[in-house]
């Protein structure tokens, strides 16, 4: 446990990728069997302790610290673990061992709810405050030191002759500690084996395009599609070696969310695996992704809910049928197999993502600012840019260079007053950093919508020192800002889209909003008015 928490201190504290892989790749290097296994596990969220939660460490503190003293130092810390691990008192457990990382797992994965608070204070007792700060952050999930999932395998691919997409490929058929991965991975044994017949595949991920790209760029070379406003998924199906067939639904990390959608999963009735977008679709026509966000992060789904949010999948790529990977053949072959493949299956939750014709630049550009000139106007509420695909190009996991583009949609601008400033967490903790910004509805700022992040580190230095300098109320954690129509800070908040929601006094919700730029030269009353926003909502946007 503390060979695992010297490295998450140094994994926090260091800002470079390629530290951070040099770090890693040392760790599982010179750490034996299961530790590492177990390391690997923690950075990319396969371990889950169900006992331990954030209450139950609140209790345990509770016991050992003046309740008034904890909030104020939580309140100003800003992180659960952090505190915890400053707050615990030291040294009461000295001549106790501490726990090496396996100890923990198969300590917290064996226990009883009731045995688990003891095990953990016993844990926080035998170690120093960084590994106090690590177990916390390892039983709770929160690592949160900068770590990808894919950054982690990367460091395990560095230990031998083998590329990450590789070890993607095998990911998902292994289970921690991963040793089998990691005798792969060091040259001493072969790949391990996978019987899995619904096998996630590592996506093929495309990268920003630029104004100035296009002018490298041969048109005749390039297929597009439209971007849908949804989640990529994979749907896959096979029949492992018993005959029984197996169907999944997978996000694009690789997550197994079938149970959150039985509807849709129950409709895989065929042998291969289909790259595409979840969409909610009422009646034929594609809803925003306010709609299907009362979807997802659920594990299970009311009766109510399926019937009121049936989704679909618009299918984008083919990656396997009929036993057959289809994923070296170039784009265009791929097309076509998937057009026949769609058609066969004949699914009313399976259609095809429809192909954009452009004969240059300027005809895409053309499409892409106006949907609802070639796709039905409601379908074209849910779309957010198109996607530009090398017609020769192989289905490459990763983000390959000059295959797949995304050219998303401009973003909307809207000019909104601070109201609420929130401390951040880790290493924002400090500053006032989470921001809850309104606009005019008659004479009165309601909330829109809430951001942190789109900002740069002096700008976050300027809205922190106006926070503190123009605090009006405090309810906890938050502070309420001056915003009459005379003091106050403008933001001017980027944002893809807007639906409507019961949830905010608006009345509306923000689709990914950030802070564009700050406008210390416009008076709050300048801001815009909610009837801007209004007039965005699908269903009121006029083409």
């Amino acid at each position: 446990m503390q060979r695992f928490s010297e490295l998450l201190d140094r994994l926090s504290y260091e800002p470079r990728r390629n530290a951070k892989l040099a770090l890693l790749t040392q760790y599982f290097g010179t750490t034996p069997d299961p530790e590492r296994g177990l390391a690997l596990a923690a950075l990319t969220d396969g371990l889950d302790f169900r006992h331990a939660k954030p209450a139950m460490l609140r209790g345990l503190i509770a016991e050992r610290t003046d309740p008034e003293l904890f909030a104020l130092s939580y309140d100003f810390v800003g992180d659960l673990s952090e505190t915890i691990a400053l707050m615990w008192p030291a040294n009461r457990g000295v001549n106790a061992p501490p726990p090496l990382l396996s100890d923990v797992v198969v300590g917290l994965r064996s226990a009883g709810k009731s045995e688990v608070p003891g095990l953990i204070a016993g844990w926080l007792d035998t170690l120093d405050e960084t590994g106090r700060w690590a177990l916390l952050k390892l039983v709770t999930g929160g690592m949160r030191v900068g770590v990808s999932a894919r950054l982690a395998k990367t460091a395990v691919a560095g230990l031998g002759p083998l590329d990450t997409d590789r070890i993607e490929e095998a990911w998902h058929g292994l289970d921690p500690p991963y040793e089998a991965l990691f005798a792969w991975a060091e040259g001493r044994a072969p790949a391990p084996l996978s019987s899995d017949p619904a096998p996630f595949r590592p996506p093929m991920l495309a990268r920003p395009i630029e104004p100035e790209t296009f002018a490298e760029l041969d048109p005749a070379h390039f297929a597009a599609e439209w971007k849908w406003d949804g989640i990529r998924v994979q749907a896959v199906a096979g029949r492992d070696e018993s005959g029984t067939f197996r169907r999944r639904l997978f996000s694009r990390s690789g997550e197994d969310i079938s149970e959150a959608f039985p509807d849709l999963v129950e409709q895989i009735d065929f042998e291969g695996s289909i790259d595409g977008e979840l969409l909610v679709v009422r009646a034929g026509r594609v809803q925003s992704f306010n709609e299907l966000q009362q979807r997802l992060n659920r594990k299970s789904v009311t009766k109510a809910l399926l019937k009121s949010h049936p989704v679909a999948i618009r299918a984008y790529d083919l990656l396997s049928s009929d036993g057959r990977d289809l994923r070296e053949l170039a784009f265009e072959a791929r097309r076509g197999e998937l057009e026949s493949f769609v058609e066969r299956l004949s699914l009313p939750a399976i259609g095809l993502s429809p192909l954009i014709g452009f004969r240059d630049w300027d005809e895409l550009a053309a499409a892409r600012a106006n949907p609802a000139g070639h796709i039905e106007a409601g379908d074209a509420e849910a779309v957010e840019g198109v996607m530009v695909k090398r017609r020769d190009a192989p289905y490459v996991p990763g983000r390959p260079k000059g295959l797949w583009f995304k050219w998303k949609r401009d973003p909307y601008l809207v000019d909104a007053v601070l109201l609420y400033a929130q401390r951040g967490h880790g290493k924002r903790s400090s500053f006032y950093s989470d921001y809850t910004f309104g606009v005019w509805r008659d004479e009165e700022l309601v909330p829109v919508g809430k951001a942190y992040f789109g900002f740069t580190d002096e700008e976050l230095f300027e809205i922190d020192r106006f926070v503190r300098n123009n605090t009006t109320n405090r309810f906890g954690p938050v502070r309420e800002v001056a915003h009459t129509k005379v003091t106050g800070l403008v933001l001017e908040v980027a944002f893809e889209g807007i639906a409507r929601s019961t949830r905010h006094k608006s009345g509306l919700a923000m689709r990914f909003p950030r802070v564009h730029r700050l406008r210390w030269d416009k008076k709050p009353e300048d801001a815009d008015r909610i009837e801007l926003l209004e007039a965005l909502v699908p269903g009121n946007v006029k083409a």
